[in-house]
């Protein structure tokens, strides 16, 4: 009888241990992290009325993030697929209800094989992405294009451009607003300048649209020598920092950069594209900052933007989500606890049957 309750002891303290440690790391170590973070607030030195007239009280609360890379059908394993789509869903889900953005940006390469996949497996990919970053009507989720979801400037054709502004009801260039503030959505993987005729299409709507705007949002970066300048814990890593960066692959052009700066002039552009976060001031005036990758499967410690942009001013924040490595942490520690507790287990079954043994011999 004791050696029966013995191991039911041992049963029950198993799955309460391995349901604590999966529970913890699946759904549980998003709260504490994100409660981190809060809205950043406008100071009164900057803020006051809008060109329009508008209060300076009317901010918009942005949701900022980049690089998704949805695992497809030819390179995905479905362990990794699993992994890196279930801990972006968690983190978007919990951040949403936790931080009640009212309009979320993803800075493009929304797939990681949307350059490629045929008919059939992008709508796989779509199907997945619509459930991992659904939301309610209270918050608008605006999509930019990337080079992974119709190619680079020479693999993109209308098919691929066409068939993501279906999906995601986008135009290469366009305006959102919101309380007054422009943002302008760029598809820079159009601007080369070689002309193109999807790049004369991009450059042709962006004339027309040129004018004063809060915000610039693109996947590329404009154009930047290296990261040497980024700093910060989702910079680069230090071995990194000092490659140079390739023209119309890892940045725009110098002459896409100029054009972009000199028609639009924009008080603040966010981009993505190279997965680790960095700050540029181009001409001494215009602010850039790249927006790491949402994704652990391109860095330990993925994170987003959270911008409060009024007419006139804007600030923004950082928030981290949990690191792979904390989360592969516990596993291994409740790991080692079960193996050790097994051990136990096994020496008291031991010695039990010794102490029976023992028992029997003496009443002979």
């Amino acid at each position: 009888m004791l050696r029966f309750s013995a191991r039911w002891v041992s049963a029950v303290v198993l799955v309460c241990l391995v349901g604590a440690a999966f529970i913890f790391c699946e759904y549980l170590i998003y709260y504490p992290t994100i409660l981190k973070c809060a809205w950043p607030k406008l100071s009164h030195a900057r803020g006051g009325e809008g060109s329009d007239g508008r209060p300076a009280d009317s901010t918009v609360h942005a949701m900022v993030l980049s690089d998704t890379h949805l695992l497809g059908a030819v390179g995905g394993h479905w362990f990794d697929k699993l992994r890196r789509e279930w801990q972006m869903e968690r983190a978007f889900q919990t951040a949403l209800w936790l931080l009640r953005p009212e309009v979320v940006f993803i800075l493009g390469d929304i797939f990681d094989e949307g350059k490629w996949s045929s008919q059939k497996n992008w709508e796989d990919d779509v199907r997945r992405f619509h459930r991992m970053f659904r939301h309610t009507t209270d918050t608008e989720l605006v999509v930019l294009v990337g080079n992974h979801d119709i190619g680079f400037h020479y693999e993109m054709d209308w098919f691929k451009l066409q068939r993501f502004e279906k999906v995601f009801n986008a135009s290469s260039t366009r305006i959102v607003t919101k309380k007054g503030v422009n943002f302008l959505l760029v598809n820079s993987v159009a601007l080369h300048g070689d002309g193109c005729p999807i790049c004369q299409s991009v450059e042709k709507e962006l004339i027309k649209l040129s004018r004063d705007l809060n915000c610039s949002l693109q996947h590329y970066p404009l154009y930047r020598e290296s990261d040497a300048g980024c700093t910060g814990e989702d910079a680069a890593p230090p071995e990194e920092r000092h490659l140079l960066f390739r023209e119309k692959y890892d940045v725009l052009s110098k002459e896409a950069s100029q054009r972009l700066l000199q028609w639009f002039k924009p008080r603040l552009i966010l981009s993505g594209h190279t997965h680790s976060g960095c700050e540029v001031l181009h001409d001494n005036k215009y602010p850039e900052v790249s927006v790491p990758s949402f994704s652990w499967r391109n860095r330990n410690n993925p994170s987003f933007i959270l911008a409060s942009v009024s007419p006139r001013s804007y600030t923004l924040s950082k928030c981290f989500l949990p690191e792979e490595s904390t989360v592969i942490s516990v596993y291994c520690s409740a790991g080692a606890f079960l193996l050790l507790l097994f051990l136990t287990h096994c020496l008291c079954m031991k010695g039990l049957c010794s102490l029976c043994l023992l028992g029997k011999h003496k009443s002979l």
